[in-house]
């Protein structure tokens, strides 16, 4: 008994350890390429390999495997796994506070450390690890398991993201504390910087591994307290440029409507400042490759003649989808070649202090995923989840155990606010993460292997 369970333990740690130490390698390959002192590979090419990436590899893979595996009737056993992204966030985000409000941080990156810590990767490299998992043909998940941890992996990218494109965004906005409203010659009103902190809002390359073509998204409230301005003590100056709803008619030249019209049909003050804030809200960026082809993959997947014939080795085009499999098969091994690429570049300096970062590390690396053991075992208890599929547990237990967001340090650097704060933090949780996922999958793969 006691040579099982030695066995027994040395089986589960190389079906935990193995699948990381295959990434682990192809990010070392990564950081020779782009080391400054080799300069093997420049980073213009890790640039444009993250740029195909985000706009083919991933798309590619996304679409192959979620309309595979989904149908109207998966999609009503899969809905504890957007529901799992909000809960794994808002607990991220009360140990942020917690984690503030002990580390202390300076004051103008209290609101940065709350949501750092909140705000996890849920897609890429998730993908990558379910996929170095799921590489071994002996693999613990049985032989549909890259496509079922692939589709459960996408759908959780749409609530993640749409959570980024909108909160994220606008609690990234910079501390009004260090702006100054002032009056300009014509009698606008402007709001500069009086002593916000320098950043170098430079494009680290790990920017645009999640969000590439920043520069085409900045608008004119990008880098401003925009919120505060609208719902705060300036908000009445800061609508002053605006047009007046009240005072508009049509554009047919008909006489102006009386006062009493115009009283019945005034728009709410509070309602119109809601609609302004809507208007600058970037959610329409949402529709990029990934989340177009996770859209198209769902309408085909549920609709069975379309599924027909897109997917299947019968269908008529599966010519098709064979060729987007073997463009898909580049994924994993690009999205670890650029995050050594981004290691390769080192952390910034940052103003946040070594505690806050610690504490921020901590909190999101060991003490979230214990917590998220403790979530997906009450949730088991409770029957919400799917029977006996370990690579839905997997999934739902790496939810709460990756490094900070990439799509967060792109938001900082399109707002502004805590450029370098945060990409030094997320070089320091992706180093960190090579440990903690490591140690947290061997706990994992001997829970599952309990079911």
């Amino acid at each position: 008994m006691g040579f099982f369970d030695v066995h027994f333990g040395q089986q589960e740690l190389i079906h935990a350890v193995v699948p990381l130490l295959k990434l682990l390698s192809l990010t070392v390959i990564g950081i020779l390429l782009a080391h400054p002192r080799t300069q093997i590979v420049p980073k213009s090419t890790f640039k444009l390999l993250s740029k195909l990436v985000f706009a083919l590899f991933l798309p590619c893979t996304i679409f192959i495997h979620l309309g595979q595996s989904v149908s109207v009737q998966n999609l009503a056993l899969w809905w504890f796994i957007p529901v799992n992204v909000i809960i794994s966030t808002v607990i991220g985000c009360l140990l942020g506070l917690l984690v503030a409000v002990v580390c202390r941080p300076p004051p103008e990156f209290f609101r940065f450390t709350v949501i750092v810590t909140g705000f996890g990767n849920t897609g890429n490299l998730i993908l990558a690890i379910v996929g170095s998992v799921c590489h071994d043909g002996s693999n613990s998940f049985g032989p549909e398991c890259h496509t079922t941890g692939t589709a459960y992996v996408s759908l959780a990218q749409w609530v993640s993201v749409l959570l980024v494109y909108t909160l994220v965004y606008h609690m990234m906005e910079p501390p009004m504390e260090y702006y100054e409203v002032v009056e300009a010659e014509d009698g606008e009103i402007e709001i500069v910087p009086e002593n916000l902190p320098v950043n170098d809002l430079s494009r680290p390359l790990l920017h645009e591994a999640e969000w590439p073509g920043m520069d085409d998204k900045e608008t004119v409230h990008c880098k401003t307290p925009f919120i505060a301005r609208v719902f705060g003590n300036v908000s009445d100056f800061s609508e002053t440029s605006l047009p007046d709803p009240d005072l508009l008619h049509d554009e047919v030249h008909e006489p102006p409507r009386s006062p009493k019209s115009i009283r019945c049909l005034a728009e709410p003050r509070m309602v119109r400042k809601i609609r302004i804030v809507a208007e600058q809200t970037p959610v329409r960026h949402i529709l990029q490759p990934p989340t177009i082809a996770t859209l198209l993959a769902l309408i085909i997947g549920m609709v069975p003649f379309l599924k027909s014939i897109v997917y299947g080795d019968d269908a008529p085009l599966s010519f098709f989808t064979d060729s987007l499999d073997i463009m898909a098969g580049a994924m994993v091994p690009s999205v670890m070649l650029v995050l050594g690429g981004m290691i390769a570049e080192g952390p910034n300096e940052t103003r946040l202090g070594t505690r806050t970062t610690i504490g921020i590390l901590v909190a999101r690396l060991f003490v979230l995923p214990t917590l998220g053991i403790g979530v997906v075992l009450l949730a088991d208890k409770m029957n919400l989840l799917i029977q006996g599929d370990r690579m839905f547990r997997f999934v739902l237990l790496l939810q709460y155990t990756t490094p900070s967001a990439i799509l967060f340090g792109a938001i900082a650097s399109l707002r502004g606010y805590a450029v370098s704060e945060a990409s030094a933090l997320l070089f320091w949780q992706h180093v960190v993460a090579l440990f903690s996922l490591s140690m947290f999958s061997i706990i994992y793969f001997k829970l599952l292997l309990m079911y």
